[in-house]
C-alpha cells in the first residue's frame, strides 16, 4: 500500500531537510518502520524545495511562505499524483484544508488524522470540525482519554489508540554513562520536563524529600526546559539543606539525554494530563523504571501495572510510599520488564505494527 504523512503546518525556521527530520525523528521512526512493508512518502513544509530520501522513505519538501494555508491546492495536487491509498495528517485543527483533501482524492483514498494534544474548536469552526469528520476513516489518539471532549463536541466516533512517537534512545551500560553525567547516589531519580503546575515538581520534591530520611544516599536529578516555578523548586531544596540529594541541572540539548537516562534507574513524573508522555517512554527505552501517575497515557504506556509503579496526581503521600516500595524492588527483573514492554508496545516497530493493523481494519 501506499501511505502519505502530511501536515497543514509550516516551519520556515528550517530550511535543510537533515536538520529538519533530526528535529522529528522521534515521529519519523514510524514511517521508516512502515516503509519495510510499504511505500511511504513525508510531504514537509519547511524552507526548502526539493525530494530527500531516508531510511526507505521519501520526503517532499515544499516551500510555503505562510505558517498554514487554508487553500492548498498545490500541495493536494502533489498528494493524488502520487496515487495513495492513505493520508495520514497531523493535527485535528484543519477542517477547512481536510474537506479540500477528501474532494480531490476522492471516496477511496483513506484520511487518517493524528491528535497533537488540540482541543476543539468553537463557534463556526466547530461545525466545520463536524463536517470535516465526514470525510475522516480515523483518528489516532494517544488514549482514549484525550477523545473525550471530542467525542463529546464534535461527536468523533472511528477513534483508535495509538501513540505516535518512540524514543530513538537504548540502553547502554550505565557506569559508562554515568562517568559522562557525573550523576552519582543510589538508586538514581531522574524528573524530566518544564516546572509547571501541570508537570507538578512541588509533589515530587515534598514526597522525594521525606524518602530522603529513609533513603539518604539516593538521589534526584531534574532536568527542565522551562522555569515557571524555579524560585518555588530551589525554595523547598535550600530550605531543607538538600542540594546534595536534589540536583537541578537545567536544560540539556536532547542528543544528550541518552546518557541521563542510562545514568538512571528511575524516570519518575509528577503530571496531571500527558499528551504523550515522550520523556518517560525515552527513559523506559534505556531501561528506567516509570514511577508516573495514574492518568490514562501512562496507564496505556505501562501496561497497565506490567511495570513500574504509579500514584494519583497530586498525592504526596501515596508518591512517598510508592517511593518506599522501591527498595524491594528486583532491579535487574523489573528492567526487564521495562524492556519488554516498551519493545512491544512503545517501540517504532510496535507502533508501526498497530497502524498497519489498523490500517488494514479500515477495508
Amino acid at each position: 500500500m501506499k501511505f502519505i504523512f502530511t501536515s497543514y503546518i509550516s516551519s520556515p525556521e528550517y530550511d535543510e531537510p537533515e536538520a529538519w527530520l533530526e528535529r522529528i525523528k522521534a515521529y519519523t521512526g514510524i514511517l521508516e518502520s512502515l516503509s519495510q512493508d510499504h511505500k511511504v512518502t513525508g510531504i514537509e513544509r519547511i524552507n526548502y524545495e526539493g525530494q530527500y530520501e531516508q531510511n526507505g522513505v521519501n520526503y517532499f519538501f515544499i516551500r510555503l511562505k505562510k505558517k498554514v494555508t487554508y487553500f492548498p491546492l498545490a500541495m493536494h495536487r502533489l498528494i493524488k499524483s502520487l496515487d495513495p491509498d492513505v493520508v495520514f495528517v497531523n493535527g485535528l485543527i484543519f477542517p477547512l484544508q481536510i474537506l479540500q483533501l477528501k474532494l480531490t482524492l476522492g471516496k477511496k483514498v483513506k484520511i487518517i488524522i493524528l491528535h497533537r494534544a488540540e482541543k476543539p474548536f468553537k463557534g463556526i469552526k466547530k461545525y466545520l470540525q463536524k463536517l470535516a469528520d465526514k470525510g475522516v476513516d480515523a483518528y489516532l489518539f494517544s488514549s482514549s482519554e484525550f477523545a473525550g471532549a471530542w467525542k463529546h463536541n464534535i461527536n468523533i466516533k472511528k477513534i483508535h489508540e495509538i501513540i505516535q512517537a518512540s524514543s530513538v534512545f537504548q540502553m547502554t551500560d550505565k557506569e559508562s554513562a554515568k562517568k559522562i553525567t557525573k550523576a552519582d547516589g543510589y538508586p538514581i531519580f531522574l524528573w524530566v520536563g518544564r516546572l509547571n503546575a501541570n508537570k507538578d515538581p512541588m509533589t515530587v520534591l515534598n514526597a522525594f524529600l521525606k524518602f530522603l530520611k529513609d533513603q539518604p544516599q539516593t538521589r534526584l536529578y531534574m532536568i527542565y526546559q522551562s522555569d515557571d516555578l524555579l524560585p518555588e523548586v530551589k525554595n523547598i531544596i535550600h530550605s531543607n539543606a538538600a542540594t546534595d540529594s536534589i540536583r537541578l541541572i537545567g536544560k540539556v540539548p536532547h542528543h544528550q539525554m541518552q546518557e541521563w537516562y542510562n545514568s538512571a534507574h528511575f524516570i519518575i513524573s509528577g503530571s496531571h494530563y500527558e499528551g504523550g508522555g515522550t520523556s518517560v517512554s525515552e527513559g523506559m527505552s534505556c531501561g528506567c523504571i516509570p514511577i508516573v501517575t495514574n492518568i490514562s497515557s501512562f496507564s496505556k504506556m505501562t501496561g497497565p501495572s506490567k511495570c513500574g509503579l504509579n500514584y494519583q496526581p497530586g498525592n504526596e503521600k501515596e508518591l512517598l510510599d510508592v517511593l518506599l516500595k522501591t527498595k524491594e524492588l528486583d532491579m535487574k527483573e523489573e528492567r526487564k520488564k521495562v524492556l519488554q514492554q516498551f519493545n512491544g508496545e512503545l517501540s517504532f516497530n510496535a507502533i508501526a505494527e498497530k497502524i498497519k493493523r489498523m490500517v488494514e481494519s479500515l477495508y
